[in-house]
């Protein structure tokens, strides 16, 4: 029995580290697109911003899943989490740093064509945007592994 309490403490632990690490990813992700991402979303109702916070969130939660992954061979609880923290947040980086790269080189701001809700439809940026941070999680969970 000790064990199994043993162990919902440590998932508690890495999902708090978790936790953190998804908030600091939707900050980042708020200071790329234009606006206010929570207003912006639940108030405001944009279905872009929406596609984005959610292809951004799944991409993260990959980070996170092959961070605690590759952390379960780490020398004791306290480097596992840490580990865990490190490689989320650097996961979180380079999403970030992709998402500004490409909307640098995107014709206008992607961050306001992914945000255009004036169709019926989320705009293809959107989904691209979105795409574009689940794949990077891919890459940075491949190097993490």
């Amino acid at each position: 029995m000790t064990e199994i309490f043993e162990s919902a403490g440590i998932a508690l632990l890495y999902g708090l580290v978790g936790f953190v690490v998804m908030a600091v990813g939707f900050i980042a992700l708020d200071l790329v697109t234009p606006g206010k991402l929570f207003h912006v979303v639940w108030t405001d109702r944009n279905r872009g911003a929406a596609v984005l916070l959610s292809g951004q969130t799944i991409a993260v939660g990959l980070v996170i899943e092959q961070s605690i992954r590759a952390s379960e061979s780490e020398l004791g609880l306290g480097y596992g989490l840490a580990s865990t923290l490190l490689y989320g947040l650097a996961g979180v980086a380079v999403m970030t740093l992709i998402s500004y790269v490409v909307g640098t080189l995107a014709p206008g701001r992607l961050g306001a064509a992914a945000l255009d809700d004036s169709g019926d439809r989320p705009h293809p940026a959107a989904w691209v945007q979105a795409a574009m941070y689940i794949g990077t999680a891919f890459m940075v969970g491949a190097a993490v592994s």
